[in-house]
């Protein structure tokens, strides 16, 4: 069984992956140890399967590098449980970059 996802890419960081903003993607419900395909679990899949270069300018140490914002349905990753939120089918994940150079 699996989960269709849209995620997005903004802030410079579409450009990490073909510089298109807009995926569609389907990950496993359930991951191979059993427990619930969650958003670290999506964070790595991205990069192993979509990221095309430069990964240590979406990931660092097992999350998402500081300066990036995460939104789960619009909202705060941080107020859905950041890393462990479980993913749910139809869920808009949206990734933007606050960092820009200068």
């Amino acid at each position: 069984m699996s989960i269709s996802l849209k995620i997005e890419f903004g802030g410079g960081l579409e450009l990490l992956f073909s510089n298109e903003r807009s995926h569609r993607i389907s990950l496993p419900t359930i991951q191979p140890d059993g427990r619930p395909t969650n958003i670290t679990d999506l964070i790595f899949w991205l990069r192993d399967n979509k990221l095309k270069e430069r990964p240590e300018l979406f990931v660092e140490d097992k999350t998402v590098r500081p300066g990036i914002l995460v939104l789960v349905n619009d909202t705060d990753w941080e107020l859905e449980g950041e890393g462990d939120y479980e993913v749910k089918d139809g869920d808009e994940i949206v990734f933007i970059s606050t960092l820009h150079g200068g």
